[in-house]
Order: structure tokens, then C-alpha cells, then sequence
């Protein structure tokens, strides 16, 4: 071996890589999935989190949205101008406000999730069931031991 080659187990497994390109065809699929009803993914992902937490402000939406705070906001004037979501302002606190789907929020995130399901029946349709479980639980795996990390 020579000396400026790293030896054989400090290279990649390719796992980093696969899971990279797996991201960047599944996050184009999603735009053309989604963009079919006038949704972005980052949207989608909005509704399903307010869908999931009820009421939530700006920068929680943000956070569990995994976008900035100033994109978030954004988002949020555009959806509300779309009539997807609503901002309730909180009784016990005038300057915080609540964003919540309104019905036709509601009923645009049933389309996109039968989208989605759709486009995850066709990723996975040469896993068998015992399969897809076992995929699930080592990524929530993988993902935990990445959140985990302290660089």
C-alpha cells in the first residue's frame, strides 16, 4: 500500500453516497408528484406537520419543517394568501399566533399524501413487506445514530 492512499477500512462504504443520490431522485420526484397540485415539498411538509401538531407558531413550524425561519415565513404568507392555512392569534398571549389548516389545507394534504403514497409504492415495490419493515427501522436507526453525533 502506498503511503498516501488511506488504508482500506478508512474508505466509504458507499452507503453516504447511495443515500445522497436515493435523496436527490426521491426530492425530484416529489416536486413533480407534488407540483401536480400547485404544492412544493417544503409545503407539503408544512401542512403535514400543522396536520399532525394542530397549531404551531412560525418557528416551530420552521423547525419541524426543517427550513430557516425567514423561509418559513414565506411559505407561510403564501399559504395563507392560498387560503391552505389560517393564523389565529393566542388568547393568552396577543403577539404569539397560532397557523392551522383550514379545510381546503386539509383537503389539498389528503391529495398530497395519496400522491406520496403512490410514489412510495413504486420506490418500494420490489421489497416485500418483511423488507420494507426492516428498511424502516434500520433508517430510524441510521437517523438516530446521525442525531446523535457530536462533531
Amino acid at each position: 500500500m502506498k503511503k498516501d492512499q488511506p488504508a482500506a477500512h478508512d474508505k466509504p462504504t458507499g452507503i453516504a453516497y447511495l443515500i445522497g443520490r436515493i435523496d436527490h431522485v426521491l426530492s425530484r420526484r416529489l416536486r413533480d408528484s407534488l407540483g401536480v397540485l400547485g404544492l412544493t415539498a417544503a409545503q407539503y411538509t408544512a401542512l403535514s406537520v400543522l396536520d399532525t401538531q394542530q397549531q404551531l407558531s412560525n418557528a416551530q413550524l420552521a423547525e419541524r419543517s426543517m427550513i430557516s425561519p425567514q423561509s418559513a415565513n414565506e411559505m407561510v404568507k403564501a399559504m395563507e394568501a392560498r387560503g391552505w392555512i389560517e393564523r389565529q392569534a393566542d388568547v393568552n398571549h396577543g403577539r404569539i399566533i397560532h397557523l392551522r389548516l383550514s379545510a381546503e389545507g386539509s383537503a389539498l394534504l389528503r391529495q398530497g399524501h395519496a400522491a406520496v403514497a403512490q410514489l412510495e409504492q413504486a420506490m418500494l415495490a420490489e421489497l416485500g413487506v418483511d423488507q420494507r419493515s426492516e428498511l424502516h427501522g434500520q433508517l430510524r436507526v441510521l437517523l438516530r445514530s446521525l442525531s446523535a453525533m457530536v462533531l
